[in-house]
């Protein structure tokens, strides 16, 4: 455990961030955004040589890797330039983009685990319901990008308010009967079709339940439970359940040790 611990590339990210912070207070100084000098050092062009040769097949030759190194050159001036003018600021799609490199940096070592046969039949075991041959679901949905936003929904729900009324467009059918997991799975993604699967039945609206799209409250209508067929037949699907799984609660575990090293003021 402690040797898995010391590999993860997100404890090394948060400590170096720490040992940096310590640093600069310790100097009294922050980090220069300013700087002026680019350094294009042996592992620089290593590392554009390996991705040329990645895509292409072969190493550079001499003037193709003059070349390149020319171009990285020329986004790393643009990039610095923009970052001191705070172009990334105000800007979603690069906001959007960081925290996603974020995210992939929290499970990056699980995209590559190979889990052992044991740890995929106590997966199985444990959610049955995600593999059942002709199971089915029926629910509403209501579709939210923003995690408050669904809570807010779901306490007028509470108070009475019209269902239909409330959510946000969203590409997907609002309701759904004797739908498989694998058409709300390929439709609504994994991460939600893993969290419907383990919704109890009843006319409450539940959740927030998170997906690749934002966020959702659902009420699930109904349930057809189907037979589970054995490991050997299914392993390559429960392995990849397994993986998203691990993967989505690895983000938001890293998510949520970062969140906490913050204060949030929300002007009322």
């Amino acid at each position: 455990m402690i040797r898995n611990w010391a590999r993860d590339p997100l404890v090394h990210f948060l400590i170096a961030g720490a040992l940096l912070f310590v640093l600069f207070a310790w100097r009294g100084e922050e980090p220069d955004p300013d700087s002026r000098t680019i350094a294009v050092d042996r592992e620089v062009q290593a590392s554009i040589a390996l991705q040329f040769e990645t895509m292409m097949q072969r190493p550079p030759t001499d003037a193709e890797l003059d070349g390149l190194i020319e171009r990285w050159l020329r986004d790393e001036v643009l990039c610095r330039e923009a970052l001191r003018l705070g172009l990334d600021r105000d800007d979603a799609v690069v906001r959007r983009r960081l925290a996603k490199k974020m995210d992939a940096l929290a499970s990056a070592q699980a995209e590559t685990a190979v889990p052992s046969d044991t740890e995929l039949r106590e997966w199985l075991a444990a959610h049955p319901q995600r593999f059942a041959r002709g199971a089915s679901v029926g629910f509403d949905q209501l579709y939210f990008a923003d995690e408050e936003a669904a809570r807010a929904a779901q306490a007028q729900l509470r108070r009475g308010a019209d269902w239909q009324g409330l959510g946000e467009p969203l590409s997907v059918p609002v309701s759904r009967d004797k739908a498989s997991l694998r058409v709300v799975t390929d439709r609504y993604g994994r991460q939600f079709a893993a969290a419907i699967a383990g919704l109890e039945p009843g006319e409450a609206w539940q959740g927030p339940v998170p997906s690749g799209f934002g966020w959702h409250l659902v009420r699930l209508r109904a349930r057809e439970e189907g037979a589970v067929p054995p490991l050997a037949a299914i392993r390559g699907e429960v392995e990849d359940d397994w993986r998203g799984a691990t993967i989505a609660g690895r983000t938001e575990a890293a998510y949520r040790l970062l969140r906490d090293a913050y204060r949030v003021e929300i002007a009322e």
